[in-house]
Formats: C-alpha cells, sequence, structure tokens
C-alpha cells in the first residue's frame, strides 16, 4: 500500500488490544506502580479538541510508563451529574437518566476510536446507584466525624437554575452556568468543614513540587491566610446593641489604628439585624445591598455605600475618641467577623467611602523621603511602606514593628488580640436540583436530622419528577419525600436537597482503586495505587475541583481508608487549543468547514456570502469555532489527530489548530510508512546478529539513532512532546536519505527503523503497532519493552575546543576525545588563525582543558 489506510488498520489493532485485555491493571503487590489520569469528562455527547489534546496527553505517557516496566493504572469515567442534565430534560422532554448515558455510549465510542489505553473494566459514571450509595456512605462518614454540618445562612441563589451556588461558582456576581446575576438568600444547608484543614492545606503547597507554580499560588491565594488582629470596639447610642458587647473587628493593619475614622458592619451582621428591626430604612438598605452582585470583585467595583446607624464605637487606644457606625455593602459577612474600622488614608475602599461621607482621613503611615508637616492624602490612599506617625506609642516604628508594638499594648489593655484569618470559607454543599446525589438525611419534627440508615441505601433518585414546575422537582414530588423517621418511627422527610456535584469528583480518583468494592474504598487498593501519579486537566479548576479533591483525601485518611493526604503527586495543565474566527456581514459567526477562499483571495461561504477572518481564540460554540474531533478521525485517523496535537507547540501552551497543520500530520503518517514499506525486502531477518564491524555511515546512523532514543526518553518524562515529535522528524529525515550499501548497513537500517517504531508507538499506536508486525513481531508492540540506548554511542569520539589568544577567540579545532596537552598545543599552533594572532610571539603561557 502506497498510502496507510487508517481506517482499517487502527480499527484492528483497537480491536487485538481488547481481546489481548492488554490495559486491564491489577493490584501486583512488589512491583511498582504507576497512577495517571486525566479529568473525567461531563458527558455532553461529544468529545471536542479539548478532550483529544488532553487525552492524547495522557496515552503517550501511560504507555511509555507501561514500556518502561510499571504497572500502570489509566481508567475512564463520567462526571455525569449536574444542572445541563436538567436543562436539557426541559427542553427535550427526556428524562435526564436517558440524555446522560446516551450520550455516555456516543462519547465512548468517540474515545475509543482515539486508541486510549484504558483500563474500561474500571469505568463508572458518578450518576450510577451504584457510585452515588458510595458517596452517601462517605457523607454519613463525615457526619459521624463531625466533618459536617448544618446551618442556617446567607448565600448566593441563582434565580434562573433556582440552586444554591458556592462563591468558587459565583463569576463576576453572575451564576457560572446560567449566567443570571446571583442574588442572596438566607437558607439551611450542608456545610462541609474544610476550613479545619485550611493551615494544613496551604503549607502542604510549598511540598508539592510537581505541581504548576500557577496552580499553587491560586490555591494559596483563595485560601488565604492573613495575619493581624481582632480588635474590640466598646458600642455605644442603642441598648440592644450595648448588650450584643463589643464591635470585634478583625484587620490585617492594626498598626494604623490611630488613624481610624470609623467602623462598618455587613448588612447581614447580627448587630444590623437587631437594628433593622426597628428601622424600615435600613431594612430596605440591606434589601437594595442583597440585589448588588456577590462576589469579591463586584463588591470592591461597586460604589460604596452605607447607612449611618445610631451607634458610635469607642477607640480601644484613644479614650476620648468615637467613631460612627455605618452598615456598608461592601462589608463581607463571610470574611474576619463582618465588621471593619476604617482608615480611609491607607485603604482606597475606606477612602472612597470617607470622601461621600465627608469623615476624617488622618494619615498615620508617613512615606519614605516625605514631610510629616506638608504629607497629606488626596484622591488616591497610600499603601505603601514607611514609617508610623500620627500615632501615639508608635511614633517612628517601621509598619511591620508597630504592627507587632499594637497587638501587644491591644493584648495589655484586653483591646484586642493577634489572630490568624483565612479567607477559605465552608465548603456549602447542598443544592435544590434533581439531578444530583441525594443527601441521606431524614428530618424528623421530633428527633431533627437522623442519618438514613446503612441498610436502606442508596437513596435513589425518583424516576416520576415534573420539570415543568419551577424550583426542585424532589420538593415538590408527591410521594419521595415523605418517609418514617428511622429513629421514632414517626412520619418525617427526606432532605430534598443533592449534593453539589463537585462532591462527585472530589473522591472518583480513590474509586477507580476498587470500583466494584462493596464499601467506598477498598484500603489494600488505594494503598497500593494511590497518591495519582500523574493528574491531567485544565487549569480552570485550579482552585475548585483540586482544593475539594484535597480536602477530601485529608478526611479519608481520617477515616482510615487511604494513606496518603494529597490525592495527586504530579499535576500538569494542558493549554487550550484555538482557532481563527469568521464571520458574515451581518456579524453571525461562521463555522470554519463553512469558510471557502475565493480565486481573488477574498474568504466566502459556500452559499458566497462575504466571510471576515476574526481573531484567533480558544474554541468555542458560541463563536462556532470548532473542529469536530470525529470528522478528523474519520478523515486522517486517530494517529494523525494524536501526532498533531503533540507537534505543533509545548503542551502546556495555547496551541493553535490549522488545516495546514493536521494535513502536514497526515504527511508525515504516510512518509513514516512508505519508509518503513520500503525498505521490508531489503532488511535481514528479525534478530539477526550484529555484524562485528559497523563503520562510516552506518556508525553514524548508529550514533544519531540512540542519541535520539536517549535524547526522547527524556522528552517524554519531561512532557517536552513537540521536542520528541522534532526528534522523529530529524531520525525519519536522516533514514530517508540513508544508503545501506552491505550486510552491515542493512542491519543498522533494520535497527533504526525498528527503534523509530518503538519510539513513536505512545504517539502514534495504531501506526507504530502496524509497522512493528510488518517488521517481523508477532508480540504486540503494546507490551514491547521501552529502548534503551547504547551508552557507547553516546560517547563523541572528537570534540570541539576554541582556542583564545590573549582572551580573544581566534578559532575552533577538532581533537579526538581526550587528547593530551601536546597534542592539542600542536593543533592550536598549525591553525592559520592562531598563527595570525599570534604574530610571531614567544609563548608566555598556554592552558589547555581537556574535551
Amino acid at each position: 500500500m502506497d498510502r496507510y489506510n487508517a481506517k482499517d488498520i487502527e480499527a484492528k489493532w483497537q480491536s487485538a488490544w481488547a481481546t489481548a485485555d492488554c490495559f486491564r491493571a491489577e493490584e501486583t503487590p512488589g512491583r511498582e506502580k504507576y497512577y495517571v489520569l486525566e479529568m473525567f469528562p461531563y458527558p455532553s455527547g461529544r468529545i471536542h479538541m479539548g478532550h483529544v489534546r488532553n487525552y492524547t496527553i495522557g496515552d503517550v505517557i501511560a504507555r511509555y510508563k507501561r514500556a518502561r516496566g510499571f504497572n500502570v493504572l489509566h481508567p475512564m469515567g463520567w462526571d455525569a451529574f449536574g444542572l445541563p442534565a436538567e436543562n436539557a430534560a426541559m427542553e427535550r422532554k427526556v428524562h435526564p437518566a436517558k440524555w446522560t448515558y446516551a450520550n455516555i455510549a456516543a462519547m465512548r465510542d468517540q474515545l475509543k476510536s482515539m486508541g486510549l489505553s484504558l483500563d474500561w473494566s474500571r469505568e463508572f459514571a458518578t450518576c450510577d446507584p451504584d457510585y452515588y450509595a458510595q458517596q452517601q456512605r462517605l457523607f454519613l462518614e463525615f457526619m459521624a466525624h463531625d466533618l459536617v454540618y448544618r446551618k442556617e445562612t446567607w448565600v448566593n441563589w441563582d434565580p434562573v437554575d433556582h440552586t444554591v451556588l458556592a462563591n468558587e461558582q459565583v463569576i463576576d456576581g453572575k451564576g457560572w452556568r446560567s449566567g443570571a446575576p446571583v442574588e442572596r438568600r438566607n437558607l439551611p444547608g450542608w456545610f462541609f468543614k474544610i476550613t479545619e484543614y485550611a493551615e494544613e492545606l496551604l503549607d502542604e503547597l510549598q511540598r508539592m513540587e510537581r505541581w504548576p507554580e500557577k496552580v499553587r499560588l491560586m490555591q494559596a491565594n483563595w485560601i488565604g491566610r492573613s495575619e493581624g488582629a481582632r480588635v474590640f470596639f466598646p458600642l455605644e447610642g442603642d441598648a440592644a446593641a450595648e448588650a450584643h458587647g463589643p464591635l470585634e473587628v478583625f484587620t490585617t493593619r492594626p498598626d494604623t489604628l490611630f488613624g481610624a475614622s470609623f467602623c462598618a458592619v455587613s448588612p447581614h451582621h447580627p448587630l444590623t439585624a437587631a437594628l433593622a428591626e426597628k428601622d424600615p430604612e435600613l431594612r430596605a438598605f440591606v434589601a437594595e445591598c442583597d440585589r448588588l452582585g456577590t462576589s469579591e470583585e463586584a463588591i470592591e467595583t461597586a460604589e460604596k455605600r452605607g447607612y449611618r446607624t445610631p451607634l458610635t464605637a469607642r477607640h480601644p487606644l484613644i479614650p476620648d475618641q468615637t467613631l460612627p457606625v455605618y452598615v456598608a455593602n461592601f462589608v463581607l459577612m463571610d470574611y474576619g467577623t463582618g465588621s471593619i474600622f476604617g482608615c480611609p488614608a491607607h485603604d482606597q475602599r475606606d477612602l472612597d467611602f470617607a470622601r461621600k461621607y465627608d469623615l476624617s482621613v488622618t494619615p498615620v503611615v508617613l512615606p519614605p523621603d516625605a514631610d510629616p508637616a506638608t504629607f497629606a492624602i488626596d484622591a488616591e490612599a497610600y499603601v505603601g511602606e514607611g514609617r508610623i506617625y500620627n500615632s501615639d506609642f508608635l511614633n517612628g516604628l517601621s509598619v511591620t514593628d508597630a504592627k507587632r508594638s499594637v497587638i501587644e499594648r491591644l493584648e495589655d489593655l484586653s483591646a484586642g488580640r493577634g489572630t490568624v484569618q483565612f479567607r477559605l470559607r465552608d465548603w456549602g454543599v447542598s443544592r435544590q436540583r434533581y439531578w444530583g446525589c441525594p443527601i441521606p438525611v431524614i428530618h424528623c419534627p421530633t428527633c431533627g436530622p437522623v442519618p438514613v440508615p446503612d441498610a436502606q441505601l442508596p437513596v435513589t433518585l425518583p424516576d416520576d419528577v415534573d420539570f415543568d414546575t419551577p424550583g426542585n422537582p424532589l420538593a415538590h414530588h408527591p410521594t419521595w419525600k415523605k418517609v418514617d423517621c428511622p429513629r421514632c418511627g414517626g412520619p418525617a422527610e427526606r432532605d430534598t436537597d443533592t449534593m453539589d456535584t463537585f462532591v462527585d469528583s472530589s473522591w472518583y480518583f480513590a474509586r477507580f482503586c476498587s470500583p466494584q468494592a462493596e464499601r467506598p474504598l477498598d484500603s489494600a487498593a488505594t494503598r497500593y495505587w494511590l497518591p495519582v501519579d500523574q493528574y491531567i486537566g485544565g487549569i480552570e479548576h485550579a482552585v475548585l475541583h483540586l482544593l475539594y479533591a484535597r480536602f477530601f483525601t485529608r478526611a479519608l485518611q481520617r477515616f482510615g481508608d487511604v494513606e496518603t493526604v494529597e490525592p495527586f503527586a504530579g499535576l500538569f495543565t494542558q493549554g487550550m487549543i484555538t482557532h481563527a474566527t469568521y464571520r458574515a456581514e451581518d456579524g453571525a459567526w461562521i463555522e470554519p468547514n463553512d469558510v471557502m477562499q475565493a480565486e481573488d483571495g477574498r474568504l466566502t461561504t459556500s452559499e458566497g456570502r462575504a466571510v471576515t477572518q476574526g481573531r484567533i481564540e480558544k474554541m468555542s460554540k458560541s463563536k462556532r469555532n470548532t473542529v469536530d474531533p470525529a470528522t478528523i478521525i474519520e478523515t486522517y485517523g486517530a494517529d494523525t489527530a494524536r501526532w498533531f496535537m503533540l507537534s505543533d507547540s509545548p503542551p502546556e501552551r495555547e496551541m493553535e489548530w490549522t488545516d495546514a497543520g493536521i494535513e502536514g500530520a497526515w504527511r508525515f503518517v504516510n512518509r513514516l510508512w512508505r519508509l518503513v514499506e520500503a525498505a521490508l525486502e531489503s532488511l535481514p531477518p528479525r534478530g539477526a546478529p550484529m555484524p562485528p564491524v559497523i563503520e562510516g555511515p552506518a556508525l553514524d546512523l548508529r550514533r544519531q539513532v540512540h542519541k535520539t532514543v536517549d535524547a526522547i526518553t527524556s522528552d517524554i518524562e519531561a512532557f517536552h512532546f513537540n521536542k520528541a515529535v522534532a526528534r522523529l522528524y530529524e531520525l525519519t529525515n536522516a533514514l530517508s536519505g540513508y544508503d545501506a550499501k552491505d550486510a552491515a548497513g542493512t542491519w543498522v537500517l533494520r535497527e533504526a527503523l525498528e527503534l523509530l517504531v518503538r519510539l513513536s508507538g505512545p504517539m502514534m499506536p495504531h501506526l507504530s503497532e502496524e509497522l512493528w508486525q510488518r517488521l517481523g513481531h508477532s508480540e504486540l508492540l503494546a507490551n514491547t519493552a521501552w529502548p534503551d540506548a547504547e551508552q557507547t554511542l553516546l560517547i563523541e569520539e572528537s570534540v570541539t575546543l576554541a582556542v583564545q589568544v590573549n582572551g580573544k577567540k581566534r578559532a575552533t579545532i577538532e581533537l579526538p576525545r581526550d587528547a593530551d596537552q601536546q597534542a592539542a598545543e600542536a593543533a592550536a599552533l598549525a591553525d592559520p588563525a592562531v598563527q595570525r594572532a599570534l604574530q610571531g610571539q614567544a609563548l608566555r603561557k598556554v592552558i589547555v582543558v581537556p574535551n
């Protein structure tokens, strides 16, 4: 065949691997394991190019590590619960389960067409009752170990999806899926105590050397450790408020206390609630605040507004000074204590507020070289370093020393204490939706929340649900929630919330270790397989998923289910796939496959409409600049798609998809095919002994081949796949120009072709498997060991030395390796350029550095 028949050959080897059960993983004590895992997909119905890149990277690592002798676990599953299925149910009038499982079947076939070395025997979907039954058992373990609790709290409410959102799911004040402006509501819900591990989650980041620095920084910022002080401000002006006790404020800048001009509390602070009971205007102000976006970004950018209360707060360090107390829209109840003191001179938010309400602005940090007599704050707060002034006993101190000194004084006066605060909040996991894991709790009017008995698990979702009525289908189901209390036998109701789908993905990697176990985890299996050695996925999961998984693993260790505290030893975040965008004259987005180039160079649609090319952007359905992987695989084959994904750029960077790029990859696939095909008849038999003498071009080729083996081994270990691809191009070029003139030459050609095929195996497994067979091998390449470079061939026989005269480079000379000083000096002196530089002068000193 002149042309590689991708369709038939790829189907042939996928069948052969499945028949031989090549990729099934079994615990084998004493054998070194390697667990490689890509973030499992949501079953939308079709894979996209991001999937192709992600799973190609993972598959290269899995195949390479298997060839290196590791016992490799490389599983696949489905992150199958969530709102898209409910939306589809409403739009298509189909049950979420039917929609989800149909999508899984379609995507499973698409992934199998990629030739991935997956252990499909471990497959599960998070919507399988067998999976979520074990998740319910874990939830009850959390209850038993005091890691989950129920409380009424202010939450982010998505008015379109009718569900609570975690803070992380609010993007620019809007729901991360619906895009609707988020509201604040006070609702009961279940919370995981992730803050119990805040310090540990933060500290361990410093030791996670195989995680990208960017991800570690994002997590550290989200956990948000702050050192500061809690300061107590006694209240005056309202009997009920005074009974509340002093206003407790957390601050990271206690050094600026002498610049305080006001105090402010959150609209949801208990003090606000007490005052609002008898103040309708305050109630109206709080309602207005609740309509403000809930993200910190939205609050920071909104106009700073406050409501003056009748209260004043006594300054803890200045006996005769009192501060007005406001309710302010920019103070968050879920950070610190829900109250602040404002130092306008050194905080821009406080300055904006002070200017609006005509409050005093007293600078207390003097910039270096500034004159204390003339320094003043205008439109911008000063937030830099300096010396403290206008601050009594703190005057003259640095900011750092002032913080330490003021905390000591506050503690002496019982007016405050030094403390550490975290930005991280406990994880609210209750969601008001149907397609999720039911929370295994029964609410009894007599007994309160009661865990569902183990024998009654799983609490399964009812099939007969109504999506036409707004809200949670479980809450308005006529019978599902009505049960007897397991404790007293009286009438009770199930919890109608389901778990945040991030719970599903917070432990799935551990379930893959023993997916058929009757309990959530088999400790012997997790002890063998965990942690995941290499985890691969998008940077968009840097905070949400990865932080929750780290928390869950610590909880599982507490239960005795796992030994490790970190779930993923190594993390790799691949770059996005981009493509040019196209628009018609009316502004409509045009798909790339509908764009044609006319003879005069103009772009048009197939219908002749004019098209303008826009920016190269991330592939997205909204801008219709996507390419269907199924079409690419059908046209060119999976190996071509895999090769292009690896060849274009470093895998951690963005990659632009182009027609020219995929066609170039297809040409190389066929070139490699023809290279081996053309040589088959001239090659010696497989296993022929190495000739006693190999020299000249044959020896040069052997050296290049073994250097390539050594270099590609290092490249794959370092995730430099594009470099490995470049080396395979170079080796193919060398082989294409090689002329085997004798028996030694043809023996070297066979060795070179076999090593080329073995090196290509992890990247283009189908083509390599077929060529391996054509080269005479009966065993599967998938089961063949990775080649080792012959070390003697990596050593250069000659070296290049630079020759300097009076410190200036004048020439380079070639010498045999390990040549002695006398030979080196003679060769240097014989060089014409060196002779000209010496100008016949006598040598005073010669320095030779060997090799």
